[in-house]
């Protein structure tokens, strides 16, 4: 009985997960190999390329190196307090002793069992606590940069070098990035509690939304030959004659 129950459940939110996990092996691929077409991969050239610029004129630019990093690590810190806060949440409504669920029985879809709402509870749990995990690891990379980052000049050290800045820049970048795709995967699941048709409907409505930010679409005009590049020369030669 209770598989009769639980069916859509056990169907509809793991599609839905799978879909995103498929969206984003898909825009790793496309990161790794054709980095200029995503955001992510020309936000990586850009950062590298803003690390040098910063070091090489560290005199004027030290106080806005600081402030511009001091931002992102506002920003990972926001999101892993947020995290914080809805894991609590979670907390509070599993040891409570008053059961929510029961107002929602008769209008929802989907397995209402202990079981089911249990893991329903600890999939929401995983999620939230893996993505403080991932902005926690970005504070510590986002800090040492901090530091790092108006010492490389003065220091004559051969490994604190901008390549070695700009990587942990990066480093922390990807885990913010990480934490902030793993906060948008689970924040759909929090429908689970009024059913899994609301999960993988919110989770479908999501990728296109993505796909529009992730992704680069430039058109191209087709190159001129040399030949065609002369003939324009001419062209414009004898219109100026005229």
């Amino acid at each position: 009985m209770e598989w009769k129950k639980s069916y859509l459940d056990l169907i509809l939110v793991p599609l839905a997960i799978l879909c995103g996990l498929v969206y984003h092996c898909v825009l790793w691929y496309r990161v790794k190999n054709h980095p200029l077409q995503t955001t992510i991969g020309v936000n990586s050239i850009g950062r590298r390329l803003w690390i040098e610029s910063m070091i090489k004129d560290n005199e004027k630019k030290n106080i806005i190196a600081v402030q511009t990093i001091r931002n992102s690590i506002m920003g990972s810190t926001l999101m892993a307090t947020t995290c914080v806060l809805l894991c609590s949440g979670l907390a509070a409504m599993i040891s409570s002793t008053y059961s929510v669920k029961k107002p929602l029985n008769d209008s929802i879809y989907g397995a209402h069992g202990e079981l089911m709402v249990a893991m329903k509870y600890a999939t929401l749990l995983v999620f939230f606590l893996f993505s403080f995990f991932c902005h926690s690891l970005s504070v510590r990379y986002l800090n040492q940069v901090n530091y790092l980052i108006n010492t490389v000049q003065y220091c004559g050290s051969s490994l604190i070098t901008a390549d070695y800045v700009s990587e942990l820049f990066e480093k922390g970048s990807i885990f913010n990035t990480v934490g902030n795709r793993i906060f948008y995967l689970g924040f759909p699941l929090l429908l689970w509690i009024f059913g899994p048709v609301l999960v993988f409907v919110s989770s479908i409505t999501v990728l296109p939304i993505l796909y529009n930010l992730d992704f680069i679409f430039v058109c191209k005009a087709p190159r001129k030959t040399v030949g065609d590049q002369v003939e324009d020369h001419r062209e414009n030669k004898e219109l100026r004659m005229v």
